[in-house]
């Protein structure tokens, strides 16, 4: 492994951690607020990291660059509008990521100009890709959680509006969770990009930092 790849995965490390923070607290957070206790009385309402960090899900995003955190629970039966409710609880962690990647981004680049004249050229050097590599890994993370398909977030949002039966969505979510798997597999075995997250994050960097 290069200096390069160590140096990026060490500015990777704390925008992951903020990004899967925060994203499960504010499913567990939404969750809360829409009628059910069950994550709070988990000790999942919390900015904690280690209420919210899986330790395989954390090497994998790192090495792998796909992974997880723990899942958030809920239950069913409190939510006041249960269809509408495990959709919004679902919206709630990747749209987290978004915000939390334009706020990088953009603070980045009205820091910029302040930074470099201010901070020693290492720390500037340091801040800023702090900044930039979380600002990018939370746009990948809110692109990637997006997708329709299950087990991501995206999946119960779109499930949300089709009113299927139990049956017919526990079908989907099997054979959506194969799908998910073998497109990750070909993503980095064959080094295809079928899911353009990549372009993603780029366009909107660009739109950025270009105007």
């Amino acid at each position: 492994m290069s200096n390069f790849d160590i140096a990026s995965k060490l500015y990777s490390v704390p925008g992951i951690v903020i990004g899967f923070t925060v994203h499960e607290y504010c499913h567990a957070l939404s969750a809360y607020k829409l009628g059910d206790e069950t994550a709070k009385s988990e000790g999942r309402l919390t900015l904690n990291p280690l209420r919210h960090i899986d330790p395989f899900g954390f090497i994998f995003i790192l090495f792998a660059g796909f992974g997880w955190a723990k899942p958030v629970s809920f239950r069913e039966e409190n939510l006041k509008r249960p269809r509408r409710d495990k959709a919004l609880i679902a919206a709630a962690g990747p749209f987290s990521n978004l915000i939390l990647g334009l706020a990088f981004l953009f603070g980045l680049k009205l820091l910029f100009p302040v930074l470099s004249g201010k901070l020693p050229y290492n720390a500037f050097t340091i801040t800023a890709n702090l900044m930039l590599y979380a600002g990018i890994i939370n746009l990948g993370l809110f692109a990637f959680n997006i997708l329709p398909l299950p087990p991501l977030d995206g999946s119960h949002i779109f499930l949300a509006g089709l009113n299927l039966k139990k049956e017919t969505e526990a079908k989907i979510y099997r054979y959506g969770m194969w799908i998910l798997f073998a497109i990750i597999i070909a993503e980095n075995v064959l080094n295809v990009d079928i899911i353009p997250i990549g372009k993603f994050t780029d366009w909107v960097f660009n739109l950025i930092f270009n105007y």
